[in-house]
């Protein structure tokens, strides 16, 4: 009954959402974790939350110890309030300063706790600001056509940044729902073999290619199935020459998001003056096959 009592978490894998219920969630145990996981607005209310709640506490007890702040209205909490600002943040006190034992030591006190929240903010905010993340563009479905007689499925990335992505590599998988000879539903992931894993030196685009043979776990998939094959996981990872640091990318398609009988449209325009331009206006254009059906090979 406990674990029904706790409010249920919501968690995306791709665009399936799972709700999680029971458990324990450390949150104040995993505090780093959780800074770096937060977006950019709730990370900024949280700091400013934590930064008005200070000051208003430390205003408290400069106001329960009387006149301790010279040169401030005798109990005015908002004069109060802006010391603690000045003492939090260790710009040094102007007018307004201790007048009593008792002010310094809160001061003091404020002031050790500043460095520490100004430090862990700073180091916050710089490791979140510093954390390599890759600029791929994936194409919006994947699609499955003929290449050298063959039927294969192909997924178009490109490097967004266009700066040297080095010993890049790419990884297919498929999430499989099975059931087990005794009857157990499991779930499991499939490694798609691809045609060609590595790319030297990743800049512009990169077609990643799967072919469906009969090995392949996609062989008996018909256009509009949908399960018991459900979710493709297409990661890149590679070395970013510019950061120095290893990147990597995550995609996820479900298997309706494929396009049976198509390709890409040709981003490659090639110039008379022998410039080259590649088009990514067209980068998810499609354009019909019509070869599929007419070679009849049973996946269409």
């Amino acid at each position: 009954m406990a674990n029904l009592r706790k409010k249920p978490r919501q968690v995306r894998i791709g665009r399936r959402s799972f709700t999680i219920v029971g458990g324990t969630r450390r949150t104040f145990r995993d505090l780093y974790h959780e800074s770096l996981a937060m977006s950019w607005p709730k990370f900024f209310l949280v700091v400013a939350t934590i930064f008005i709640v200070t000051n208003l506490i430390f205003a408290s007890l400069y106001w329960l110890g009387g006149d301790v702040i010279a040169n401030t209205q005798c109990g005015s909490l908002a004069m109060l309030f802006f010391f603690s600002v000045e003492a939090l943040s260790t710009v040094g006190f102007g007018d307004m300063h201790p007048a009593t034992t008792y002010g310094h030591l809160v001061a003091s006190i404020e002031n050790f706790f500043g460095l520490l929240f100004v430090a862990v903010t700073t180091g916050l905010m710089f490791t979140r600001f510093a954390r390599p993340q890759a600029r791929f563009m994936f194409a919006r479905h994947p699609v499955v056509t003929l290449m050298d007689g063959k039927p294969t499925l192909m997924i178009r990335v490109a490097n967004e940044r266009h700066n040297a992505v080095s010993d890049a590599s790419a990884r297919l998988w498929i999430l499989a729902e099975g059931k087990s000879q005794e009857g157990h539903r499991f779930r499991r992931f499939v490694e798609l073999k691809l045609e060609r894993v590595e790319n030297p030196v990743f800049v512009l685009s990169w077609s990643i290619f799967h072919v469906i043979d009969e090995h392949s776990p996609l062989h008996d998939l018909r256009k509009g199935q949908e399960a018991p094959l459900s979710t493709l996981i297409l990661t890149i990872a590679g070395y970013d020459e510019n950061m120095a640091q290893d990147v990597r990318a995550r995609h996820w398609y479900d298997v309706k998001d494929i396009r049976w009988d198509h390709r890409y449209a040709d981003i490659i325009e090639s110039h008379p003056d022998g410039s080259t331009m590649l088009n990514y206006d067209r980068f998810h254009d499609l354009e019909p096959d019509g070869i599929f059906e007419a070679k009849n090979n049973g996946l269409g």
